[in-house]
């Protein structure tokens, strides 16, 4: 059975309907990112998942529980916001034991767990600090160690690392992943990176006003994307109208010329469809004279160089060159 079951979740604010229909199921264990756009109705999934929005419709489990009627503090989650939220006027180690103190946990263990919880997130000599006097990634570790102490069964993400520098959000990314996969908690992880999702995601659900466009492995929605949205939003693509010569073959007419696929195409002999073609899986091949284009811009990103090409005509491009797409 899974652990956390999602069902026909519905909310709206005013007149407005932010999430439609959003079903999810996730294994224990699992680290599941909910990846879209900015309004896409992922945060409000996350915050009725912890009981702070009431869905209007639909039904939350956890661990076989119904989660109806139960408040934050009830459903035993940990929650880690953008923001950090940690209390300014308490240590770094008062912040971390807040949680514990507040379940009643005993003065001892209490100590006990927040020093294992520093260790962990790499802050053991910090505790007497205050948020102040720490960086943002080293505040985020604070907040992310008071969220796991009380031991939750269930760890809430809410794009944690969006506030800070790429190199620390990078050397996060991973830390958050090992620790979780150190404790085998359930982590529901909200972000608009697809790095972030793609790279730290057992799972990831692709998100577009307010539905779940795709849920699958990062490979999959990467490789193989369900809708022209996932095709559009995931990575870097060539959008390329084409007709369908030989479906069993692979073979297509399209404005690039003759395109080749190592597959069977789903289609009909002649059915207009689009060609989604990542960059780093596609070859051009000339076969009598350069490609007819005019570059445009180009842009230097830390990896590959990019460069965008301008064609003049479509038909001086379709005569001259063959592209295989893999």
């Amino acid at each position: 059975m899974p652990f956390i079951t999602l069902t026909d979740l519905q909310k709206s604010f005013a007149n407005t309907r932010v999430v439609k229909d959003f079903s999810l199921t996730l294994e224990k264990g699992e680290f599941v990112s909910l990846l879209g756009p900015s309004g896409c109705g992922k945060t409000t999934v996350l915050r009725m998942v912890a009981g702070f929005e009431t869905e209007d419709r639909g039904e939350i489990r956890i661990d076989g529980q119904s989660m109806a009627g139960l408040g934050p503090r009830q459903r035993k989650i940990g929650m880690v916001f953008q923001s950090y939220a940690l209390f300014p006027n308490l240590t770094v180690a008062e912040n971390v034991a807040f949680g514990l103190r507040v379940a009643g946990v005993a003065r001892d263990e209490t100590s006990r767990r927040v020093d294992e919880m520093l260790e962990m997130v790499g802050l053991s000599g910090f505790a007497a600090r205050y948020p102040w006097q720490l960086s943002g990634g080293q505040q985020q570790r604070v907040a992310l160690a008071r969220a796991i102490a009380p031991r939750p069964r269930v760890l809430l993400l809410d794009e944690p690392l969006s506030a800070l520098d790429a190199k620390i959000r990078v050397a996060l990314r991973s830390e958050i992943r090992a620790i979780q996969r150190a404790l085998g908690i359930t982590t529901l992880f909200v972000t608009h990176d697809q790095e972030e999702a793609l790279g730290m995601s057992d799972r990831v659900v692709v998100m577009h006003d307010g539905r779940a466009e795709q849920i699958g492995t990062p490979a999959a929605v990467y490789d193989t994307p369900a809708t022209r949205f996932v095709a559009g939003f995931i990575g870097t693509l060539n959008l390329v109208e084409a007709q369908v010569a030989d479906a069993s073959t692979g073979r297509l007419t399209s404005a690039l010329g003759p395109v080749s696929l190592d597959r069977v195409i789903p289609a009909r002999d002649g059915q207009s469809v689009t060609l989604a073609i990542r960059p780093q899986a596609m070859d051009l091949h000339a076969t009598s004279a350069a490609l007819p284009s005019a570059r445009s811009g180009s842009s230097i990103s830390g990896g590959p160089n990019r460069a965008k090409l301008r064609q003049p005509t479509a038909t001086a491009a379709s005569s001259r060159h063959n592209v295989a797409a893999r």
